[in-house]
């Protein structure tokens, strides 16, 4: 089995989350990605806790698989290093705010001029164009601004943002999609092209029925809370022993939800379609619920599965970790130290492709400049 990207190579300039999102997905998909980090700190992750004999978990999770080279690109040994991994590279990846790089002098423009094949990826909190592009960003600022906190939390309460770092996940794989699309756009024209990928602009990519809704009706949604605020039965529901979740997405699903709770409601007027469920859907959660409050969780959840009714836990991450399902999908991998022990556990990756290695550890996440005299020894190779 060949890795889809063996045999490319990735400079990767970026820190945090949204470029080294981007590159992990790449390295797990066989490319080689050269980590090119600042000397004496490196990446700021590095000191993110938690912690395992001294080293960051988080720095690994986004890290692992790379290999680390400590350059300073405004001295010129390190320069003159960086530059002889230019030609070597097919793509580089940097997460600086705007002009940065064009002051380092590697911009797009000079390094284009240079090397024309070059792919240039960037990812940044507000993009390279419009009048915010040099202002910082992190998560939360775009995902507040972006409108993603002001439908996300419980109704009348104040926003709140996604547990998961959605503003740099989002960013990081727009740009895997976009520089996937640039190689194959090379492929045909001989060509590198620059991607742009902004944090706030894939915030509003991503809120498919809130624009749909806004433009439509003029009136901007607010938080529902766990529900669906178009879809009805589509939210979490009480049974003996806690919650549980039923998403009975069209009115074929709510006739077998009826059918499976012994609730005759499905020719109601109130309940017959989804608009009239939508309108009527605190009463339906009470009539829903004086049936569930009946039994467990697993109960329901064994009961409208055998109906072919889309149901579930609600399950804490130590819980997903050991999901049959997830396993069997081989998303939990091992994060190996440089003597082959397993050190971490990380998630692993959600594209499975046919006639691909999927396995199940991850070389190690690279101490920093740990990989220097490799790639050194690289780059005098003819």
């Amino acid at each position: 089995m060949t890795a889809p990207l063996k045999g490319y190579t990735i400079l990767d300039l970026s820190h945090v989350l949204a470029g080294p999102f981007c590159t992990v997905t790449l390295a797990d998909m066989g490319a080689t990605v050269i980590k090119v980090e600042p000397p004496e700190a490196g990446d700021d992750t590095r000191a993110f806790p938690p912690f395992k004999d001294g080293k960051s978990a988080y720095f690994a999770a986004i890290n692992h698989g790379k290999k680390s080279i400590a350059l300073n690109l405004k001295e010129d040994n390190d320069r003159a290093i960086f530059e002889k991994l230019l030609p070597r590279a097919d793509v580089i990846v940097e997460n600086y705010r705007p002009g940065v790089m064009e002051r380092l002098g590697y911009g797009w423009e000079t390094l284009h001029a240079t090397y024309p094949r070059l792919i240039y990826g960037a990812v940044s909190g507000f993009g390279h164009t419009g009048p915010d592009a040099k202002r910082p960003a992190y998560d939360m600022v775009v995902q507040a601004r972006g409108g993603v906190m002001s439908i996300t939390g419980e109704k009348d309460r104040d926003p709140v943002r996604v547990g998961a770092s959605i503003g740099d996940i989002v960013a990081g794989m727009f740009l895997t999609q976009g520089i996937l699309a640039a190689l194959l756009d090379r492929d045909r024209t001989g060509k590198g092209r620059k991607v742009d990928v902004a944090m706030l602009d894939s915030q509003l990519a991503i809120l498919e029925h809130a624009v749909a809704l806004t433009t439509v009706t003029g009136k901007a949604p607010g938080p529902s809370g766990a529900r669906h605020p178009s879809i009805t039965p589509f939210e979490t529901f009480h049974a003996s022993d806690g919650l549980f979740v039923i998403a009975a997405g069209n009115d074929r699903l709510f006739e077998r939800l009826c059918i499976a709770l012994n609730l005759p409601i499905s020719d109601d007027d109130r309940f017959a379609t989804n608009p009239a469920r939508c309108k009527n859907a605190r009463l339906l959660k009470r009539l829903i619920e004086a049936v569930t409050l009946e039994n467990t969780r697993a109960h329901w959840i064994a009961k409208l599965t055998a109906a072919g009714i889309p149901t579930g836990p609600i399950q804490s991450i130590d819980q997903v970790l050991k999901d049959p399902q997830i396993l069997a999908r081989n998303m939990v991998v091992d994060v190996l130290d440089k003597n082959g022990r397993q050190a971490f556990k990380a998630a692993g990756n959600p594209i499975k492709m046919t006639d691909a290695p999927d396995p199940t550890s991850r070389g190690p996440a690279p101490d920093l400049d740990g990989n220097r005299g490799e790639i050194l020894r690289w780059l005098e190779q003819s």
